[in-house]
């Protein structure tokens, strides 16, 4: 191993590190007080809930873990969205988990909260997969209620979900294990069945206080919405649970109870490890994203036995399409190449960069998986398209189309990782989030950006000094490297993995190392979805 490797495989192990801080601070939701006072009102933490309801042993993928980071910092922030959203095993049924955080400002809704709610819901639906609910908020966060109540992709969204859900038959269980008032109430009602935890679980469209003032009615919260009002007089709810520990163990005698929906049918063997140690996968990635590697010898690491079927492998070098097997499932892998090439036409630095021939060959091989059923794993480390007057002139911008044609219109499912970089139309053609992955993660070297951070400060700075001149001020060259520092700052924090993941811009960061169990989880989801056969013909002619 070179000393580059060796350098590359510290760097990442710092960031992993870094990453692992961050995710501890964030698994303690509103801190340890608020932790403390909802054990004393005899609840389990959304957290707590979600272990307990887990097989145990078994795979798991967080889904939006940062959601929220370093946002809302003026009102105390709100760690992981004020939600815990997870896809795993119940009763050896794969199933996603919403449970509202009630130590984070009482689970109340954020704007990111109705965002991570309705992502939870969408990947329920793409993948016809039962999802659970576990209920404990305060409802909307009034501060922000013009950012959450109203709009298309706002809370009530959430509600016509549920509806669409029961529609397509998608199991919907929702546990009230805490507060559950105004709109939010109709959540268990629309859900197929509900559950309610007596003395902590409650339901109401207004509670105490509020029908005081609004009809002068005294009554109290529990006589009002409580597990026996529900369970014993208005229905709402069907099963009256004696605290958190019952109802957890009900919810997973419920989903043992499923019957299992037609799968799709995409092929899997028996899994076989990728080759290297556990080391391997790390030593690719520069601390600054520019080095160039081998994709091809990435790969290795990535998929079983290190065995992989590259399509057209001498032709349009700068995109890697491969067949080949991650955790037994058979995929189609669209990676970015970042070694020099030799070719005919002269040696190429490639840098992720797209050039036209690369296009062309990837749309094909989409199109290719399509017909075959094979679902779509793309790899990003993309700079962006050629640019000049040679790629111009060569048709750069219709091949291009033509790559981001077939991958939006392809019916198979597509998994994106993010291992580098991320820019401008790269991130286009390579299936970014605008392009409906059914999952989308990021290595801790993820950067997401319209341009490099270099490219894009100057440009910033040349407006900036236009504007200054303009105004008639004259900038020295010290001024102007200070200016050049403060946008550089600027514009790197906004094209971290944690700014994007924070906005879910991508599903959460992820391990290198957990790569293979992403998107081994992500195609055991896709595969309760069949896909008939004349969207896979639309897609093969599109």
């Amino acid at each position: 191993m070179s000393i580059g490797e060796n350098r590359n495989i510290d760097e990442m192990k710092l960031k992993i590190s870094q990453w692992k801080r961050l995710r501890s601070t964030i698994h303690l939701g509103g801190g340890q007080k608020a932790i403390d006072k909802q054990h004393e009102q005899g609840k389990l933490t959304a957290r707590e809930r979600i272990t307990l309801l887990l097989d145990k042993n078994t795979n798991t993928i967080e889904i939006a873990e940062f959601a929220g980071y370093e946002m809302y910092e003026d009102v105390g922030g709100c760690p992981s969205g004020g939600a815990v959203v997870v896809m795993g095993y119940v009763s050896r049924r794969l199933v996603i988990i919403v449970a509202n955080d009630a130590t984070v400002k009482a689970g109340a809704w954020f704007p990111i909260t109705a965002k991570k709610n309705l992502r939870a819901q969408e990947i329920a639906m793409e993948n016809k997969i039962p999802i659970i609910y576990l209920v404990d908020s305060a409802g909307v966060f009034l501060p922000m209620q013009d950012e959450i109540f109203p709009d298309k992709e706002h809370f009530g969204r959430m509600f016509r979900n549920n509806a669409k859900m029961s529609a397509m038959g998608i199991p919907q269980i929702a546990a009230v294990m805490g507060s559950c008032v105004a709109g939010g109430a109709y959540l268990p009602i629309m859900s197929d069945e509900s559950l309610i935890v007596d003395k902590t679980g409650s339901i109401f469209l207004a509670g105490s206080y509020l029908v005081k003032a609004a009809i002068g009615e005294d009554i109290d919260n529990e006589t009002l919405g409580g597990a026996t009002t529900h369970c014993e007089i208005s229905g709402v709810t069907d099963y009256k649970m004696e605290n958190d520990q019952a109802c957890i163990e009900k919810i997973r005698s419920l989903v043992d109870k499923l019957g299992h929906r037609v799968q799709t049918g995409f092929d899997r063997i028996e899994s076989q490890p990728a080759v290297g140690d556990e080391d391997a996968i790390y030593k690719f990635i520069s601390e600054d994203n520019s080095k160039p590697y081998d994709t091809q010898e990435l790969l290795k690491t990535i998929v079983d036995k290190g065995e992989i079927d590259e399509y057209k492998a001498l032709y349009g070098q700068s995109i890697v399409c491969a067949y080949a097997r991650i955790d037994g499932w058979s995929v189609g892998i669209v990676a970015n190449q970042r070694k020099v090439v030799k070719s005919k036409k002269g040696e190429m630095q490639f840098g992720g960069v797209i050039y036209s021939d690369s296009a062309d060959k990837a749309a094909r091989f989409i199109m290719n998986c399509n017909q075959k059923r094979i679902p779509l794993v793309f790899l990003q480390d993309v700079t962006g398209f050629m640019v000049g007057s040679r790629s111009e002139h060569g048709g750069i911008i219709k091949d291009g189309a033509k790559l981001v044609n077939a991958m939006a219109n392809s019916i198979v499912p597509k998994f994106t990782i993010i291992i580098g970089n991320s820019y401008g139309a790269g991130n286009y053609a390579m299936c970014g989030k605008a392009y409906d992955p059914r999952l989308i993660y990021s290595w801790p070297t993820g950067k997401m950006a319209v341009m490099g951070g270099s490219q894009a400060a100057n440009t910033l700075l040349q407006i900036q000094v236009a504007a200054l001149k303009k105004k008639g001020e004259e900038i020295d060259e010290e001024k102007k490297q200070e200016m050049l520092k403060k946008v550089t700052d600027q514009y790197l924090k906004t094209t971290t993995p944690y700014y994007a993941a924070a906005r879910l811009w991508t599903d959460g960061i992820m391990d290198p190392a957990d790569t293979r169990k992403v998107i081994s989880m992500g195609i055991e989801a896709a595969n309760h979805a069949p896909i008939p056969d004349q969207y896979i013909l639309g897609a093969i002619q599109t």
